[in-house]
């Protein structure tokens, strides 16, 4: 039996064909997020924990990608170069803003050539050690072991000018100290070393090394936020132990190309509501001591270009030379 076209449905089939961008919901093509960072990221932890709920929001599947590299400048070079259509997209953590400042040249303009979405929240950062390599327990131990050998111990990062490398020149700098900075492609081959043996100490998300620090296998020295985490209540931040102009955050964020149509970042937007306000992803944000605080897009856009600014201070103050 035929049914006639009425003017609803034709009105319906030509928006289809005209905005497929729009139309995620009604499409088989999945959701590609490119993550700029490598698998065991805490920024990895993040979305592979809300992808479920992305996909459901958005009526796609999600597919995560890593893309990490030169310290997140390959996966955000490839996100750069997709269309703006709604179909690729990432999560990204604020090296994104370090960049600018410790890199001499880069294959894009940030935050031009990206579409800010979201800032959804912060994840705690911790400074741990290898137990074997390190004795000391607490702040006031391995400052003292770090003076007692300067440039004899090495730290780790995720590479050149991430957040976890300035977080740990921060430290250094404020305990006045020197050790030496070892960058790897991505924070799990870090993590890898680190439980190795073959670099004594780093700066990381909690989320990537909750595991090791429960087992005993790495030692945590300290949180690098204002306060406690829930999620860690028995690790003191540096502050209670006296370094009190030491402090450090990681934020996350959600990001498309360069010129997103406006109902587009709508969609997503609401998307990511939807999704960190899931009971599931809220339980799994609450064990990897993740804070939830969904910014608007208008905030996220203003946000990074005033986190370009602070991070270009920061990176000034600890004497990092862009390469």
């Amino acid at each position: 039996m035929k049914h006639p076209i009425t003017r609803r449905t034709a009105l319906a089939a030509l928006t289809s064909v005209a905005l497929p961008g729009l139309s995620l919901a009604q499409s088989d093509r999945p959701i590609k997020f490119i993550l700029p960072n490598a698998t065991g990221s805490g920024v990895d932890a993040i979305t592979r924990a809300a992808a479920p709920a992305l996909g459901k929001a958005l009526g796609a599947n999600v597919v995560v990608e890593n893309q990490a590299g030169a310290g997140g400048l390959v996966g955000l070079q490839a996100l750069s170069k997709n269309p703006p259509d709604g179909f690729t997209l990432s999560v990204v953590s604020n090296n994104v803003v370090i960049f600018p400042s410790v890199m001499k040249s880069l294959p894009f303009d940030m935050p031009g050539d990206f579409t800010p979405i979201a800032i959804v929240g912060s994840t705690p950062m911790i400074l741990v050690v290898n137990p074997h390599k390190v004795s000391a327990t607490n702040s006031r131990e391995f400052i003292a072991a770090l003076k007692a050998k300067p440039e004899g111990y090495n730290f780790g990062s995720g590479g050149n000018g991430t957040i976890l490398h300035l977080a740990a020149e921060m430290f250094l700098d404020e305990a006045k100290v020197s050790a030496r900075h070892i960058p790897y492609k991505g924070v799990g081959p870090m993590v890898t070393d680190l439980l190795g043996g073959q670099i004594d100490f780093g700066v990381v998300a909690l989320p990537s090394v909750q595991q090791h620090i429960k087992s005993g296998a790495l030692r945590a020295i300290g949180a690098c936020a204002d306060k406690r985490t829930a999620a860690a209540p028995d690790i003191p931040t540096f502050v209670e132990q006296g370094l009190t102009g030491y402090t450090m955050e990681a934020w996350f964020a959600v990001i498309g190309p360069k010129g997103m149509a406006p109902a587009q970042v709508k969609k997503v937007h609401d998307a990511v509501v939807a999704a960190f306000n899931d009971q599931a992803v809220k339980d799994t944000m609450a064990k990897q001591g993740n804070t939830i605080s969904i910014t608007s897009t208008e905030q996220a856009q203003k946000g990074f270009r005033s986190e370009l600014a602070k991070y270009a201070a920061l990176v000034k103050k600890a004497g990092i030379e862009p390469q």
